[in-house]
């Protein structure tokens, strides 16, 4: 199964979009399963579900951490790689689907009950949702 695919089936199974995202591609840098959801927790929602910058694209700028981003702080390098690689996939994201913001790409607020009540009733995250995590996946895989 092709990344993009399992971080889809990850969503699916009950896990958040940065979870499903980040836990796809974790074990390639050598980062365990429970460690990757642990970290990616608080992201899904739009930012601990504020609304703010999808879910999904925070654990795909997670990956590009894990890629690209510096271990020295001296590495200058290797911060820029992962700001410009970070760049280019938030710039790819909302050309493709017209945001980054969770509120603005599901059309209500989850930071409302009366939002999740009308994301719930339109069944977003089983819809919209795992549209964005399979986009995000897969600009990753065009940037890695």
């Amino acid at each position: 199964m092709e990344k993009p695919e399992e971080a889809c089936a990850r969503f699916k199974q009950g896990f958040s979009c940065s979870q499903a995202v980040l836990s796809a591609y974790a074990g390639t840098f050598g980062v365990d399963n429970k460690t990757a959801l642990r970290i990616a927790g608080a992201f899904g929602g739009g930012m601990a579900r504020t609304g703010q910058t999808c879910g999904a694209v925070s654990g795909a700028l997670m990956v590009i951490g894990l890629r690209f981003g510096a271990v020295a702080a001296q590495d200058k390098a290797s911060k820029e790689r992962a700001y410009t690689a970070g760049q280019e996939l938030m710039a790819r994201f909302a050309n493709r689907n017209g945001s980054l913001l969770c509120k603005e790409l599901l059309g209500c607020d989850l930071s409302t009950p009366e939002g999740r009540q009308v994301a719930h009733e339109q069944r977003l995250t089983a819809t919209r949702c795992p549209l964005f995590v399979e986009d995000a996946a897969r600009i990753l895989e065009e940037l890695l």
